[in-house]
């Protein structure tokens, strides 16, 4: 995976698929802050109140450099391929691509427990000019699917038995990893693990996430009982460092 500079936006990504890069790094001078909505938004108009949001801050479109989705159910692949093809629209419309190339890191998962009826913006992330001392970061979310968006890429396809389990978080661990050590980010600085999965966690953090993610011995992981965004995917992982996190009200924002 190549590192690509985003000199517009004051960082760089990594890059991924088409609907999304695999993470962003902000350069010398800059910072990525996180933003959690207080109240989720139909995922298009949320996307335009993110916009709005950060050019009353003073800041372009090309400050958004993540967001965080969450659907009513996982998708089937094609499904999933048509969604995509929508939201890329939107990034396409605003001039976000860099060389032909998506640079905003993406998370989109299906909750179980009182889902949305539509997909909606759970949060984004935000790249602005700072004074702070290292280099803030962003990994998008990726599951246990190796290579291309292809339902034959799932790793133990269809198998969620405890040796099924352990094999798929390895997995998605060691692609955490690979993304980390890409965007050339100090995993000491994470300051968020999130685990998206319906799963049980305890034979599969000391089994397989703790072997690549040492920081979570210190930094502990949010767990979403959630579902990944394609059938047959059972577990997901996405992590940052950032500084500074904020909950937003974008009805008054």
């Amino acid at each position: 995976m190549r590192l690509v500079e985003n000199t517009r936006a004051g960082y760089s990504f990594l890059e991924g698929i088409a609907p999304y890069s695999s993470g962003v790094i902000a350069a010398d001078g800059y910072e990525i802050t996180h933003i959690t909505l207080a109240v989720s938004l139909p995922w298009e108009a949320g996307m335009h109140a993110a916009r709005k949001y950060v050019e009353s801050m003073g800041l372009s479109q090309w400050s958004l450099c993540g967001f965080e989705l969450r659907c009513p159910q996982p998708h089937t692949m094609d499904g999933f391929i048509d969604f995509n093809a929508s939201y890329r629209a939107v990034l396409q419309d605003w001039d976000m691509y860099v060389d032909g190339e998506n640079p905003i890191a993406r998370t989109n998962v299906a909750p179980v427990l009182n889902p949305p009826s539509e997909t909606l913006l759970y949060g984004f992330s935000v790249c602005q000019e700072s004074q702070g001392s290292w280099n803030t970061f962003v990994i998008a979310g990726g599951g246990e699917l190796v290579g291309s968006l292809r339902a034959g890429n799932i790793v133990c396809e269809g198998e969620t038995d405890n040796a099924a389990m352990l094999e798929k978080a390895r997995t998605v661990a060691r692609l955490m990893k690979t993304r980390l050590d890409g965007l050339g980010a100090n995993g000491q600085r994470l300051s968020t693990i999130d685990v998206y999965t319906t799963h049980s966690l305890y034979p599969l953090i000391e089994g397989a996430i703790a072997e690549e993610i040492g920081a979570i011995t210190r930094r502990g992981l949010q767990w979403f009982y959630t579902r990944p965004p394609i059938i047959d995917i059972e577990f997901e992982m996405d992590m940052r460092g950032v500084r500074q996190e904020r909950v937003v009200d974008m009805a008054t924002a």
